[in-house]
């Protein structure tokens, strides 16, 4: 089998900058972490207080099927702030 040829050159064909380039490590902010966790939560209890006792309460028997708008509503803003989580 006939081996490839080696060519050595003194210079890179391309010169790659190696300079190491420093990522902030600050993340997401705490508050931000909070806000969105806080979304989520909501939205399951209230979705879990309507099944479970959504006719004893007033409000939510007045509500009606918007509960469930309601309550994935809150759980798809947390999910959507998501995305800006780093």
């Amino acid at each position: 089998m006939p081996k490839a040829k080696v060519t050595k050159t003194a210079t890179p064909t391309s010169a790659a900058n190696r300079t190491p380039v420093k990522i902030s490590s600050s993340g997401t902010p705490m508050w931000y972490k909070i806000i969105m966790f806080g979304f989520m939560l909501a939205g399951l209890l209230w979705l879990v207080v309507n099944y479970l006792a959504g006719q004893d309460i007033s409000f939510m028997r007045e509500l009606g099927p918007w509960n469930y708008g309601i309550g994935f509503g809150l759980f798809i803003m947390g999910l959507l702030m998501t995305m800006g989580w780093r």
